[in-house]
């Protein structure tokens, strides 16, 4: 059986498998690079059931770094992803993020607002009456205020996803439908990959970029990765109020977030600790209504007459030990890269990301050194820590 060989596979081609596709195909014309993606619909990718978010607003160095690259790469992002005459649109709407905070969480909110502010992000402090008087529909109550972020706001994920897979197919990468059954090794490195097909393709680098099936995969090689997939909910409201004009994510103590979209429509989630591990995309209206609408009434009472018009699940690539990613390669497999454990940021860190795993691969200087993010914690146990946004 003659085995077909490349120089990098990538496994799973949403939206962290494609950007980094497209990173070593621009830096390195010459390469060949597989993606393997077992649903080319994304029906059920992580990428493509987010609320699409983008936000500066977190109080690890290297996440804010990694956010001000991606707010760089919005920017031109169109431009860069035309090919011939086809120009993608994103849909880029700076709406804001706002943080609310309470006493309970004050100190964290500060440290991290003082964090972004050093690192020349666009941050806001607004008081609870700021807040009122930006947005009269919302109740602070004892809420001393929050942090907002001009820059941060929303995009087409699918529109995104689908311009990076163009311009990497463009450049030259091959996405191949199937699915990997076996990462191959040899000699205490990656040699390749079986796939459910019956094929079996080699390469001197294999890089795991399966989302909430990244512990799955990972596994065929003898890796044990603490993550895991955990249903997430988004509820899609018509309230009977309309908000005057968008509104940005906000995002109350309790974890409960929500904002406008296109219509004066309202997205809304949670993520809650009883939240299903496991492969699960069913969506709850009871939790909605006895847990969530409550809870939203309350801050914005205009909203205590709305309809339900539908809803959905995803998934979050968790990772258990610390909410943060794992990047890089794994130390006791040469070759065997890792970009999970995202844990709902993966859509905004895509870009540095994809970049960074092509510096690793090729050996280039880094851009931005995400070196804290290395899987060797995994096997040391030892988590990052992030006293503020996560």
């Amino acid at each position: 059986m003659t085995i077909k060989t490349y120089d990098v596979i990538i496994i799973g081609g949403g939206i962290m498998g494609s950007a980094a596709a497209y990173y070593l195909m621009q830096a390195d014309s010459s390469l060949s690079v597989a993606v393997i993606e077992r649903d080319p619909s994304y029906a059920r990718a992580s990428t493509t059931l987010s609320m699409s978010n983008v936000r500066i607003q977190f109080s690890l160095k290297e996440n804010i770094q990694v956010s001000q690259y991606t707010f760089e790469i919005l920017d031109r992002f169109e431009d860069e992803m035309t090919i011939e005459d086809r120009r993608p649109k994103i849909y880029y709407h700076r709406d804001g993020n706002l943080f609310l905070v309470d006493q309970q969480n004050q100190r964290a909110a500060e440290k991290a607002f003082e964090l972004q502010k050093k690192l020349g992000c666009r941050i806001e402090w607004w008081s609870a009456e700021k807040i009122k008087q930006q947005y009269d529909l919302y109740e602070p109550g004892n809420l001393l205020g929050g942090t907002y972020g001009p820059d941060d706001g929303h995009i087409d994920a699918y529109a995104m996803l689908m311009a990076y897979k163009a311009k990497a197919r463009f450049l030259g990468a091959v996405y191949l439908e199937d699915d990997v059954t076996r990462i191959k090794k040899a000699g205490g490195r990656v040699s390749g990959v079986s796939l459910a097909s019956g094929q079996n393709l080699s390469a001197g680098f294999v890089v795991n970029c399966a989302g909430a099936w990244a512990a799955q995969i990972a596994a065929t090689a003898g890796v044990e990765l603490a993550v895991i997939p955990i249903k997430r909910q988004v509820f899609t409201l018509d309230t009977a109020v309309k908000p005057a004009g968008p509104l940005p994510l906000t995002v109350l103590p309790s974890g409960m977030y929500f904002r406008t979209e296109t219509g004066g429509i309202i997205l809304l989630g949670k993520s809650m600790v009883e939240d299903p591990v496991g492969f699960n995309f069913s969506w709850d209206e009871k939790r909605f209504m006895e847990i969530l609408w409550p809870e939203l009434a309350e801050f914005v009472p205009a909203f205590d007459r709305l309809k339900l018009i539908r809803g959905w699940a995803g998934l979050y690539a968790v990772n258990t030990l610390d909410g943060n990613a794992i990047l890089g390669q794994w130390p006791e497999i040469k070759g065997f890269y890792l970009a999970n454990g995202f844990s709902g940021h993966g859509l905004q860190q895509a870009p540095a990301v994809g970049r960074y795993l092509t510096e690793l691969i090729l050996d280039l200087p880094n851009a931005l050194d995400l070196g804290i993010f290395s899987p060797a914690r995994i096997l040391e146990q030892k988590p990052l820590s992030e006293g503020g946004l996560v």
